[in-house]
C-alpha cells in the first residue's frame, strides 16, 4: 500500500488500466480456450457416435454384436467397444478378458445416452483396464446401450487440446492495449505534472511567464487557458502594484515638492516683509523724518510689496498647474500673436537697457493652447534675457518640424550660464546669481512655470548654452491637428 501511495497519479493510472486489460482479455480468451475445447470434444463424440449407430443398426438387423462390431471401420487406433445390457451390466467389450459385472447405468456417459439418447464422457479410467478413455454412448432399442472409448493417449491429448496461437494472439492484444494504456497515460501525465508544477509555482506566490506548450488536444487547451489566464492576472497584480507603487511615489515626491516650496516661499517672504517692517518701524518712530526719506522709505515698501505680489501670483499659478493640470482650458491659439503681444509688453523695459527684441514669427502658428499660460511661458523667457542675460539683442523664432510639431526658440547674445547650473534652471526658486537675482525682482519660480506650462500643453522645453554666447530656450509645442 505504501509502494502504491508512493506512485505518481499517471502510473497508477496505467496500471488500473493495464490490469483491466489483461483482465478483460484473459477471460475472453479463457471463455474461448474453454469453447475450443468444448467443440472438439463434441466433434470427436460426432464421430463416435456414427459408430455406435452403426452397431446398433447391424444388431437391430440381427447380426451378433461381434459381427457388428467387426464390420466397424477402425477409425481411431485401439478403439474399445462395450454393449450394456438394460440392466446395466456389460454384455460385450472387445477390449477385456472378461465381463465387468458392475452396474454401468450411473456412469455417467451411459446415464446421459439412457436419458437423452447420446452422451460422452472427455475423461475417466476404467476399472477393467486401468487406462483412461474418451467415452461415447448411445441408447438403442430396448434399453441397450453401445459405448465407443478412445484411449485418452499424447494423440488424443493433443487433438483435444485448444490452438494455442489464439492465446498468443490474445497476448499480443493486451501487449498492445497495455502499450496504448502506457501512451495515454504518460500523455496525461505530462499536463497533470506541468499543472502540478504550475500549482506549486502558484501556491508560492511565485511569477509564472510561461510554460511548456501542453500537448494540442482539449485538456491541453483547457490547461493552456488557466496557465495563461494565471498569468494574465499575475500581471495585472503586478501593473497594478507598480502603478500603486508608482503613485505613491509621485505622491511622496509631490508632498515633498510642496514642503520644499513651503520652505522656499517661507525663505523667499522673510527678505521683503522684514524690509517693509524696517521701513515702517522707521516712519513710526521718526514722524520729523525728512520727506525725502520719508519718500524713499515708502518706495522701498511700494517695490517689496510689488515682489511679494508677483511672488504670491507665481506660487498660485504654480499650484494651480500642479493640482489640477486638466482644469486647465484649451482652445485654438494663434502662437504667433501670443508671442507678438508678450514682445510689445516687454519693448519698453527693453528699450530702456539697450536692448533689441527681434520677433521672426511672422507666420501663423496654432496650437490648442491656453493663452495666459503662454504668455507667461513668453514673458517669462523675455523678462529673464532682459534682466541677466547682459546682452543687446533678443531673437524669437519659429520653426515647423516634419512630426507635425512646432519648434519656438527664445535666444540672446549675453553671457550665458555656466554649464554646470543649466540643467538646473527649471528647479522652484534655483538662481545662478541670489544677490543679482532678487535685486532685479526676480521670484526664481519664472522657468519653472515656463516648465510646467509647456509640459502641460504636451509639450518640451530644453536650454543650451549658444557657442557665439548667450543662452537659447527651445520649446516644441505639438500643432493643433496632432492633438
Amino acid at each position: 500500500m505504501v509502494l502504491w501511495s508512493n506512485l505518481r497519479y499517471s502510473q497508477r493510472l496505467f496500471l488500473w488500466l493495464a490490469g483491466y486489460s489483461v483482465l478483460l482479455v484473459g477471460c475472453f480468451a479463457g471463455f474461448q480456450y474453454h469453447r475450443e475445447k468444448e467443440f472438439k470434444a463434441s466433434e470427436l463424440n460426432s464421430r463416435l457416435q456414427m459408430v455406435n449407430a452403426g452397431i446398433l443398426t447391424d444388431i437391430s438387423k440381427g447380426m451378433s454384436v461381434q459381427e457388428a462390431v467387426d464390420l466397424q471401420p477402425h477409425v481411431f487406433n485401439g478403439l474399445r467397444i462395450s454393449v450394456i445390457g438394460g440392466d446395466g451390466r456389460v454384455v460385450y467389450d472387445n477390449s477385456a478378458d472378461s465381463v465387468a459385472q458392475s452396474d454401468h447405468s450411473l456412469r455417467s456417459e451411459v446415464a446421459a445416452a439412457l436419458e437423452n439418447g447420446s452422451g460422452y464422457t472427455v475423461r475417466r479410467l476404467s476399472e477393467s483396464t486401468g487406462s483412461s478413455y474418451f467415452y461415447s454412448a448411445t441408447a438403442g432399442c430396448g434399453g441397450l446401450v453401445v459405448r465407443s472409448a478412445v484411449p485418452y493417449s499424447v494423440s488424443l491429448s493433443e487433438l483435444l487440446r485448444a490452438d494455442m496461437g489464439f492465446l498468443y494472439v490474445m497476448g499480443a492484444v493486451a501487449l498492445v492495449m497495455c502499450s496504448l494504456g502506457y501512451i495515454a497515460t504518460r500523455r496525461l501525465g505530462l499536463i497533470i505534472s506541468r499543472l502540478e508544477k504550475f500549482a506549486e509555482k502558484a501556491e508560492k506566490g511565485e511569477r509564472i511567464y510561461g510554460t511548456a506548450p501542453f500537448p494540442k488536444d482539449e485538456l491541453g487547451a483547457i490547461s493552456g487557458h488557466i496557465v495563461r489566464l494565471y498569468a494574465s492576472l499575475q500581471q495585472a497584480v503586478a501593473d497594478r502594484d507598480r502603478e500603486h507603487q508608482a503613485a505613491m511615489s509621485a505622491q511622496k515626491e509631490k508632498e515633498l515638492v510642496k514642503k520644499q516650496l513651503t520652505n522656499n516661499i517661507n525663505h523667499e517672504l522673510k527678505t521683503p516683509v522684514a524690509a517693509i517692517q524696517v521701513c515702517v518701524e522707521t516712519l513710526l518712530e521718526h514722524p520729523d523724518i525728512p520727506d525725502s526719506k520719508r519718500r524713499e522709505f515708502l518706495e522701498r515698501c511700494l517695490s517689496n510689496a510689488s515682489r511679494l505680489k508677483s511672488l504670491l501670483a507665481d506660487v498660485s499659478l504654480l499650484t494651480r498647474m500642479d493640482e489640477a493640470p486638466s482644469s486647465v482650458s484649451m482652445a485654438h491659439t494663434d502662437v504667433s500673436a501670443v508671442i507678438a503681444g508678450v514682445v510689445d509688453e516687454c519693448l519698453p523695459a527693453a528699450t530702456a537697457k539697450g536692448i533689441v527684441i527681434s520677433d521672426n514669427v511672422d507666420t501663423p502658428v496654432y496650437v490648442c493652447g491656453n493663452v495666459p499660460l503662454l504668455e507667461s511661458v513668453f514673458r517669462n523667457l523675455i523678462d529673464n534675457a532682459i534682466a541677466y542675460s547682459g546682452g543687446s539683442e533678443i531673437t524669437v523664432g519659429a520653426r515647423l518640424q516634419p512630426d507635425n510639431c512646432v519648434r519656438i526658440t527664445v535666444s540672446d547674445n549675453g553671457c550665458g550660464v555656466e554649464p554646470t547650473h543649466l540643467p538646473r534652471l527649471f528647479e522652484r526658486f534655483y538662481r545662478v546669481d541670489k544677490g543679482r537675482s532678487r535685486a532685479a525682482g526676480g521670484t526664481g519660480l519664472g522657468l519653472a512655470i515656463v516648465k510646467n506650462a509647456v509640459i502641460i500643453h504636451g509639450g518640451s522645453v530644453a536650454v543650451e548654452n549658444i557657442p557665439s554666447g548667450g543662452l537659447c530656450f527651445t520649446i516644441t509645442l505639438p500643432l493643433e491637428s496632432a492633438r
